[in-house]
């Protein structure tokens, strides 16, 4: 079996799997993206690289709503353009991330073979991130450009053979005329890293923490408000003036990945215009940048109880991540979470605003860790029997079988 996997980036959601296939059941694998190696086409773990350039893309002179659709068809030519250049690659079964519609042209280059694609989010202007924080509204123009958005995805909807999607709330966000079509399957934790680590050195970045100190985590790729981040520290705040027997270990970049919280700020970044809001100990804070995985590991480890926090969207990898680690989960009471945390068995759940509740919930857990801790190890459990790489791998694979088999 050849499979082909098309993801603007390397390895993202497909490269562990591409390499497992390779080494455990002797497929053919070729990733194509648009990041390195700069240079042509390598062997990556066994998996052949196809790189693609684009060469052009949206202008300001396009109209808002349809520069993502504009920068989508340079993608999806430029993929397209790559394999053409390489007659030998002749795949099975193509495997591409929608949203981007980089599979869309290859369905005239490889007529006969089957497209699976992965489908992440459905934008929707209601009951979803667009309308969640009434707090940080979106211009008109972001509601208009939300419906355009899913343009592409709708022309893979229709275009793939199958689909799928990594959990059942992000599954459900697609038109209902489309959801036979979407399986669900999870892209797999990688337990060997992702593992309890309570035992290990309380050290952080280069940072020890003392003995005495308990910890409280939080981690995201960006602190922004999609990601709760100005609500994790307004509870983080109401606790550290409670006690002093706290340090709160942020991990994550000072940068904005999703939304538009930069108009809301002006000019500050998130964090900064969070910090100007309210009066801050920052000794009782530690930003430790983004962490390497077996580092977040540690800390997810280590922390007696981490905060997780989303509104209704993708749903990040950190938070699976943190149950495998047998964190002590504290997260927010929305749509995406629900998929993971069943409260009372695998962690507990607050509301998204609700910052004096977020805050008691912490200082239960600091007050009797004891009491707590089989919620980690219940997380544990069940990310062992349902999101492990041993168990989504074997199941992803069927899959492809089965897309490739028709």
């Amino acid at each position: 079996m050849h499979v082909l996997f098309v993801h603007q980036n390397f390895p993202a959601q497909f490269g562990h799997l591409a390499a497992e296939l390779v080494r455990n059941d002797g497929w053919q694998a070729t990733f194509v993206s648009q990041t390195l190696p700069p240079a042509g086409s390598v062997k990556t773990g066994g998996v052949d690289r196809v790189t693609y350039a684009i060469k052009g893309g949206a202008k300001d002179t396009n109209h808002y709503c349809s520069r993502t659709f504009e920068n989508a068809i340079w993608h999806t030519h430029a993929v397209y353009e790559a394999l053409a250049a390489r007659p030998g690659i002749r795949p099975d079964l193509i495997v591409g991330h929608s949203g981007f519609g980089s599979t869309l042209f290859l369905r005239e280059l490889y007529p006969d073979t089957p497209i699976v694609n992965y489908f992440e989010y459905f934008y929707r202007t209601q009951d979803s991130d667009m309308d969640f924080r009434k707090d940080f509204p979106n211009l008109p123009i972001d509601r208009l450009r939300a419906r355009a958005r899913n343009a592409t995805l709708l022309l893979d909807l229709d275009n793939c053979d199958a689909g799928y999607s990594p959990t059942r709330w992000q599954r459900d966000r697609l038109p209902e005329v489309y959801r036979n079509k979407v399986e669900v399957h999870f892209d797999g934790v990688d337990t060997r890293i992702w593992k309890p680590r309570r035992d290990e050195p309380r050290m952080i970045a280069g940072k020890t923490i003392p003995d005495e100190l308990k910890i409280v985590s939080y981690a995201t790729r960006g602190m922004e408000s999609m990601r709760g981040f100005d609500i994790f520290m307004k509870a983080a705040n109401v606790v550290a003036k409670r006690r002093s027997d706290v340090l709160f270990v942020v991990a994550g970049q000072d940068r904005v990945c999703y939304g538009g919280d930069s108009r809301h700020t002006g000019g500050k970044s998130f964090k900064e215009w969070v910090l100007a809001k309210d009066r801050y100990d920052l000794s009782r804070f530690y930003f430790c940048g983004l962490l390497p995985p077996a580092e977040l590991a540690r800390l997810f480890g280590i922390a007696d109880v981490h905060v997780y926090l989303t509104v209704p969207f993708v749903l990040s990898w950190s938070l699976v991540n943190a149950m495998a680690c047998e964190a002590t989960i504290l997260a927010s009471d929305t749509g995406p979470v629900r998929d993971m945390i069943v409260p009372g068995q695998t962690g507990l759940l607050t509301d998204f605003f609700d910052v004096d509740a977020m805050a008691d919930a912490i200082e239960r857990v600091l007050d009797s860790p004891g009491e707590f801790r089989s919620l980690g190890q219940r997380a544990r459990e069940v990310v062992d029997e349902n999101y492990s790489l041993d168990v989504c791998l074997p199941r992803l694979r069927d899959f492809y079988v089965r897309a490739a088999n028709g």
